[in-house]
């Protein structure tokens, strides 16, 4: 028995350091963001997306995470990858633009961008690797490319290449930390073209879930799906032909995590918010102070208990 209270500390302290125990989960290895554009929850709700089902099966799934407002792309996307409201990151509408908006971020770094998720990583990880892959030209905008170490975008509302070009990135940095988003905005077109829960828009959901379950194959061969973190996120849902109101339909949506130290089968209770997203992202990634002005933070449920 260890009659010293001084020795006893310093035991544990060097046990603890030795197994790496610790109330923190593992830094993650491989994080991806799969951004879909427009998909509401009735549409999740509907339509039959058996691999998008496989893949988060042993994770945690919200059915009642809120957008910012207004329920629209750009300020939705920007606050996913920031971890700020439009008070915060400035961005209100899908025409912002750096050099002409009405009110500047709260914060911002050197060359007048709102800090994002990947500025972060970047900062706390200096080996990480980033890449952004897109078919909406706007979306990009909000975003300082000097924190991305691919950028890609795909004409006519197609994704293939991008996901080919994802899973080329994600294999060429395999022993790297890297932080991937990988976004498509058909869904929200044959929303908008078709109206939501249409038949098209229902088909625009289906077809890329087999892209997902193909991506995800691609990923088991290479050896890259076990210590990769999945997150699959959108930004609105919509009512007839549009988006930007308050209903339920527009501002519910589905949001989705799982991958190593994330709770298994689970339905997150909590309140959860698109702005909470780039929290989550920068706890996977064992990164604990994050910029002031962000207002998002880590919902309870989420992550395994120790």
């Amino acid at each position: 028995m260890l009659k010293n209270p001084s020795s006893f500390l310093l035991l544990c302290f060097i046990l603890i350091s030795s197994i790496g125990c610790s109330s923190e989960p593992p830094r993650a290895k491989h994080v991806i963001l799969i951004g879909l554009d427009g998909f509401s929850l009735e549409g999740y709700q509907t339509a039959k997306h058996p691999n998008i089902d496989t893949l988060f099966a042993d994770g945690v799934i919200s059915t009642n995470t809120r957008t910012v407002i207004p329920s629209v792309t750009m300020p939705n996307w920007t606050s996913h990858l920031t971890g700020g409201g439009p008070e915060q990151h400035g961005v209100f509408g899908n025409g912002w633009e750096k050099e002409k908006h009405p009110l500047d971020p709260q914060e911002m770094d050197a060359d007048g961008y709102y800090p994002s998720i990947f500025k972060v990583t970047k900062d706390n990880i200096p080996n990480i690797k980033t890449a952004f892959y897109f078919n909406w030209k706007s979306l990009i905008k909000p975003f300082n490319e000097k924190y991305l170490d691919e950028v890609k975008f795909e004409e006519d509302d197609q994704y293939d290449s991008n996901y080919q070009s994802a899973l080329d990135f994600l294999t060429a940095n395999k022993d790297n930390p890297t932080l991937t988003f990988l976004y498509s905005v058909h869904v929200d077109h044959a929303g908008h073209s078709h109206q939501w829960m249409s038949p098209e828009y229902i088909t625009a959901i289906e077809e890329v879930d087999k892209k997902i379950g193909e991506f995800v194959e691609k990923l088991k061969a290479e050896g890259l799906y076990e210590d990769t973190h999945f997150l699959l996120f959108t930004d609105h849902g919509g009512i007839g032909n549009g988006h930007g109101g308050t209903s339920i339909q527009e501002m519910e949506v589905p949001w989705m995590i799982k991958g190593p130290g994330i709770q298994k089968g689970k339905e997150l209770r909590s309140p959860n918010s698109n702005a909470n997203t780039a929290a989550v992202v920068a706890k996977l990634f064992g990164i604990n102070q994050t910029p002031e002005s962000w207002i998002g933070k880590v919902p309870s449920g989420i992550f395994m208990e120790k």
